[in-house]
């Protein structure tokens, strides 16, 4: 059997720096964004699907669990690195998916080096890791306002305050 089109679009760490060099060859314009997305929900689909439109090919950076674990504490993720990124990679909006699992995607936007680097309007630019990296190439950095009230965080709340 062979892999699924949500698989073939996982790519190994070690290979960024190549998609990123073989999509600049090809004038593709890479957008980069990250995250842990623990539990997928509308809020973090329309934050995908408008940093899809910033260009020609989304990359996603995905927290892996230790990550996870190191930025959110010891009970997340709730779901595994291996579902998680076949979720995101199911999307439509995101073509490639790229598990990471230092601290931060530093080292991972200087790889890819992509021509546009999406975060949350939550972030101010001079907080964004990469921001630097892509401007002084050439790039921008795009925030993207986000719903309100949702969150993966209230959404666990919710979970444990209705069956507690």
């Amino acid at each position: 059997m062979g892999l699924s089109i949500d698989q073939l679009k996982i790519i190994e760490r070690q290979a960024v720096a190549d998609l990123g060099k073989t999509l600049r060859d090809r004038g593709r314009t890479i957008v980069f964004t990250n995250g842990c997305f623990d539990i997928l929900h509308a809020g973090h689909v329309s934050y995908l699907q408008a940093a899809a439109h910033q260009g020609d090919v989304l990359v996603l950076g995905l927290n892996s669990d230790a990550s996870v674990s190191r930025i959110k504490g010891p009970s997340r993720p709730v779901i595994s690195q291996e579902h998680r990124s076949r979720v995101m990679a199911a999307l439509a909006c995101v073509d490639h998916v790229v598990i990471f699992d230092e601290p931060d995607p530093g080292e991972l936007i200087r790889e890819l080096n992509p021509h546009v680097l999406v975060k949350g309007a939550d972030w101010a630019e001079a907080d964004i890791i990469g921001a630097d990296t892509v401007t002084q190439n050439g790039g921008r950095v795009a925030r993207m306002v986000l719903e309100p009230d949702i969150s993966t965080t209230i959404i666990i709340e919710r979970i444990v305050a209705r069956f507690s």
